[in-house]
């Protein structure tokens, strides 16, 4: 049977039935999960669970929110037409945004490299000391810096071996597809785990739980106000907007595929993102919250495996589960990054997809395992440039899908119609309202320098 048949088939079954058959053949939501579910996401659910506890749950439900509704909209227009998100932006936008818009992306997936590598070198040693034992932490100095450099590159290596073979099928993408469900199934056991362990020894709050959900309350301090802002406009990073009709294109997936497409968004994307996030969150506020990390603000690996021991869980067992699950998810954020700048440089060049440049373009990221080196000095001066510059587009590039949404020369007999458009309408510039005022106000705030 082919894969049209398969998906015809599909299609007539109740809804359990076809989650199932659709979780076996989806691939690129979960890349766009892999993408968002960086150590950054990790980090921040832990310090908002931490520093504010149940108050700021819905943060990151109604940001998933927005991000799915528009990815929505782009798969629909790639699959129904199967021209390329950037080409269709150019023709049927204007082609200074669309310029923009992957300049934008190619950039941001750089600079945030320089953040990854650290953090996936930081994994990887602590993943070395857990399972041999060596570790050279205590010496620091250059010795431990040229270590920490050496394994960012065999990160590296690992990423662009990945990159460089997806799009042509084959066992390195069957294995990085399933790499990153394996792991995302882990991190949300493990995290039940805690959550469940917690719950028994009277740790969670669960009606404070379910109020957390609710987005009645924002924090009364600034740094609090702009991290609530800055999510709602960023959980779909854009890079993750450029890259995503690539991912869908690169797996042949045409006009068939239209609801496969949306199941593995909720599939691959946004349930592991809300069971991450959330049970981070959750089991943060019940182990952490009020204790130390709410005077920094800040966790780090030593202090995230609390909550594992907290549940029980070996101090042996605590690291190795932390190490692995952030390293596979930083790693994951660093092959998407590097697909990323292969399909905007392809685009703003003229170059083939899977071409000889195209290929050497997904080395662009590559300066960026200097970042071992570089980050704590360089960090400060293009995190708020790039997240300014990178705010301001994501707006645009709402836009431009919601443009595209409602161009019949376009989508053709397939633009949405009667009553469907009116609700995806609503739904898209509600997102993009939201997209707005999130960039306006972190802005501002940084501006006055609150």
């Amino acid at each position: 049977m082919n894969e049209q048949s398969q998906l015809a088939r599909i299609a007539d079954m109740p809804a359990p039935g076809r989650a199932w058959n659709y979780l076996k053949l989806s691939g690129p939501g979960w890349l766009q999960g892999a993408m968002t579910l960086g150590g950054g996401s990790a980090i921040t659910s832990l310090t908002l669970g931490a520093v504010y506890g149940y108050e700021l749950l819905w943060v990151q439900p109604v940001s998933m929110l927005i991000g799915c509704i528009m990815l929505f909209a782009l798969s629909h227009q790639t699959l129904s037409t199967e021209e390329r998100p950037y080409q269709a932006f150019r023709k049927h936008v204007h082609p200074s945004l669309a310029w923009l818009w992957a300049v934008s992306a190619l950039l941001s997936s750089i600079i945030w490299g320089f953040s990854h590598y650290p953090l996936s070198a930081g994994m990887f040693e602590e993943l070395i000391s857990v399972v041999i034992g060596f570790d050279i932490r205590s010496d620091g100095g250059v010795q431990r810096e040229i270590y920490l450099f050496v394994l960012a590159v065999i990160v590296w290596g690992v990423c662009a071996t990945t990159a460089w073979h997806y799009g042509r099928g084959g066992r390195t993408v069957f294995l990085f597809e399933n790499a990153v469900k394996i792991l995302s199934g882990l991190i949300v056991a493990c995290f039940s785990w805690v959550v469940i362990e917690s719950s028994l020894k009277g740790q969670v709050d669960w009606s404070a739980v379910w109020r957390g959900y609710i987005p009645t309350s924002l924090p009364s301090d600034s740094d609090g106000l702009v991290t609530v802002m800055a999510a709602l406009g960023t959980a779909v990073g854009i890079n993750m907007t450029f890259v995503y009709g690539y991912t869908l294109l690169n797996r042949n997936w045409g006009r068939a595929h239209r609801e496969l497409a949306r199941y593995d968004i909720v599939i691959g994307l946004v349930l592991p993102y809300l069971l991450v996030t959330g049970l981070m969150s959750i089991a943060a506020a019940g182990v952490l919250h009020g204790g130390e990390a709410t005077l920094t603000g800040r966790l780090n690996p030593e202090t995230a495996t609390r909550l594992f021991a907290e549940a029980g869980i070996s101090e042996l067992g605590s690291r190795l589960i932390f190490s692995l699950g952030i390293l596979g998810m930083a790693a994951g954020s660093l092959v998407m990054h590097m697909l990323c700048c292969g399909s905007a440089a392809a685009e703003l060049f003229g170059w083939e997809h899977h071409s000889r440049r195209y290929q050497l373009a997904l080395l662009l990221p590559t300066p960026a395992v200097l970042g071992v080196f570089l980050w704590s000095s360089m960090g400060p001066y293009v995190i708020l440039p790039t997240s300014a510059i990178c705010g301001f587009l994501l707006p645009v590039a709402y836009l431009g899908w919601f443009w595209l949404n409602n161009s019949e020369s376009y989508l053709g007999t397939d633009m949405p119609r009667g009553q469907r458009r009116i609700v995806f309408n609503v739904a898209m510039l509600m997102c993009i309202a939201t997209v707005l005022a999130s960039v306006i106000y972190t802005t501002i705030v940084k501006l006055s320098g609150a």
